[in-house]
């Protein structure tokens, strides 16, 4: 697809409240379908699960077990993990959850009520692993342990971890967990944890019967906790284009002691196929962490550059009243949360979601408006300069209707010797990359993303999650792709996007990683509904019902071998509905 600037005006009528079509078990009437005319499948919403709880993080990252034909859902609203019954994707039931409260863990502590469950994978065998966020986020979390194979599942203890676990994976032999211990700070910075990553051995493959519990219980020591942290990249031996800042220094409460290691906060982790290297996003820092995982040892850290909008065109306004796909003299931070691997031929490839994410606390903040810069008493100026590139003023470049509102970062570009911005910077690049392991971009889906969500649904385009708008994301971080997986269809290798605001999936050909191809983009949602606009709870309520899938967070590719349907499966989780959505390979 062209990456030229696409001018597309249209007649973006705001759709909203609430339609009298009956509601319809999660799956909506008319999921949007968009393929591409050589696709060799569809994808199709086929099941739904419904939590009815609106946007409280009820359904995020999911997990499947092919054994027990279930899904393990992260439900970080009551904290818990919801164990689904999928052995019929179309009708999926809850059969139970797994709780930590009150877990004795290795180091002697017990997990308290109040924590939170942030992530969820699960072993062949039926040993399912959680991670678990402290009560005071700035505390050390947990992964729990648990034998997901009885109806009722069976807590074996858990293991002491860093701060803020915000994600776990399994290496594929499934004998190390790998968690991604975010570490960000309090609201104030008064404490600002380090990032780490912790690289478990667990206990070894689950027996059939008899005493699984107790065996697996006993293999749950402390000592099998190591931890990779970023200590040797302090100072001079950070590479450049890592970026470091808003630490505690520039929030006012001091020099931290090792500013890099509280700095960097890992995201989400993707394990090579022979299980001993892991590459670890760290997201605000747009860069990736390449790790040993047989010595818990952070080896390297990899810059993920920019993209530049002066040749990859976006729409970066949310006030202009058309779809504008221009190009702008900015610049892009990739800056990917999910991330997932792949081998070709010997060489293992990198998919990144390149969501987009910005430091926003009470003690610091890097967030601004384009047309905030200059204000008196405030930011610093925008260089002319940046100006001229597009033939405009300053003061033209920060209307509304051209880049006025477009959210950028604080924290980069400001040419201290001339007292102006000379470079802009913004969150997210709309879209995914493929990178080789050793960090070199060999791939960049562009300005495809909003080009096609402006040929599939002009009428709502970038709109939001939680309510049906025009353009309401143009102005940030448009689509926001925000998860990434994997997997084989027919011999052919494919990466699955889930788009957290205008929601659904988009489906890329990689066999050929350097010449991935759109294929089809799928979205479970009505536009005609708007919970957010509502009203009471007994509206929101029946719009919820109607309005399908509002924010994919996680998914997991589910292959034919385990898929109880014979065909593959792609599960998402989607936090702002509360829904978890079954999608079934449809050949063409």
């Amino acid at each position: 697809m062209s990456t030229r600037t696409l001018r597309v005006a249209t007649a973006l009528a705001l759709a909203g409240g609430l339609t009298a079509a009956p509601a319809l078990a999660g799956v909506v009437p008319d999921p949007i379908q968009h393929t591409a005319d050589d696709a060799a499948f569809t994808l199709e919403p086929v099941g739904s699960y419904e939590t009815g709880v609106f946007d409280a993080s009820a359904a995020e990252i999911v997990a499947w077990y092919a054994a027990g034909e279930r899904t393990l859902v992260v439900n970080a609203q009551t904290g818990t993990v919801d164990v689904l019954d999928a052995s019929d994707p179309t009708d999926p039931v809850k059969v139970s959850e797994i709780s930590a409260t009150g877990v004795a863990a290795a180091d002697r502590s017990t997990v308290p009520d109040g924590t939170v469950a942030n992530s969820v994978a699960v072993r062949a065998d039926g040993l399912a692993v959680v991670a678990l966020e402290a009560p005071e986020k700035t505390d050390d979390g947990w992964l729990l342990v648990v034998d997901v194979r009885q109806e009722e599942p069976v807590v074996l203890g858990a293991y002491r971890v860093g701060a803020l676990p915000d994600m776990v994976t399994l290496t594929p032999r499934g004998d190390r967990a790998l968690v991604a211990n975010e570490g960000e700070p309090a609201d104030d910075y008064s404490v600002d944890p380090e990032g780490t990553i912790s690289v478990v051995t667990l206990p070894k493959q689950l027996t059939e019967r008899g005493r699984s519990a107790q065996h697996g219980a006993r293999a749950i020591t402390q000592s099998r906790v190591a931890t990779a942290d970023f200590h040797a990249f302090e100072g001079d031996a950070l590479p450049e284009g890592v970026r470091v800042f808003g630490g505690r220094k520039d929030a006012g409460t001091g020099i931290p002691e090792l500013p890099v290691s509280e700095n960097l906060e890992p995201e989400y982790v993707t394990v090579s196929d022979n299980g001993r290297t892991a590459w670890v996003t760290l997201q605000e820092a747009n860069a990736l962490a390449v790790v040993d995982v047989r010595t818990a040892t952070v080896t390297d850290l990899l810059p993920l550059g920019t993209v530049d909008r002066m040749e990859v065109p976006f729409d970066a306004s949310d006030k202009d009243d058309e779809i504008n796909l221009a190009t702008w003299p900015v610049q892009g931070f990739r800056l990917p949360d999910a991330i997932d691997s792949w081998t070709v031929r010997g060489t293992t490839y990198l998919a990144t979601a390149n969501e987009g994410d910005a430091r926003d606390y009470d003690a610091y903040s890097e967030e601004a408006r384009v047309e905030d810069l200059g204000e008196v008493g405030g930011r610093p100026p925008i260089c002319e300069s940046v100006a001229a590139q597009v033939h405009m003023t300053v003061e033209e470049l920060q209307a509304d209707d051209n880049l006025g509102r477009l959210n950028i970062t604080t924290a980069q570009g400001l040419d201290e010797e001339q007292g102006c911005y000379s470079e802009l910077y913004t969150y997210g690049s709309r879209g995914f990359s493929i990178f080789d392991g050793a960090g070199n971009l060999v791939f960049d889906s562009g300005s495809q993303f909003e080009e096609i969500i402006a040929e599939a649904v002009p009428d709502w385009f970038n709109s939001n999650h939680s309510e049906t708008n025009v353009e309401g994301r143009s102005d940030d971080k448009g689509p926001e792709p925000e998860g990434v997986v994997v997997g084989k269809v027919d011999g052919r290798t494919y990466a699955f996007i889930g788009l957290e605001r205008i929601g659904g999936v988009m489906v890329y050909d990689v066999t050929d990683p350097v010449d991935a191809s759109f294929v089809t983009y799928v979205n479970n949602r009505n536009f005609e509904v708007s919970v957010e606009d509502a009203g009471d709870d007994d509206d929101i309520a029946a719009a919820l019902a109607q309005a399908g899938d509002l924010g994919a967070e996680g998914l997991v590719f589910v292959p034919a071998s385990e898929s109880p349907t014979g065909n593959p499966l792609v599960i998402v989780g989607n936090e702002v509905s509360g829904t978890t959505t079954y999608f079934e390979v449809t050949a063409r």
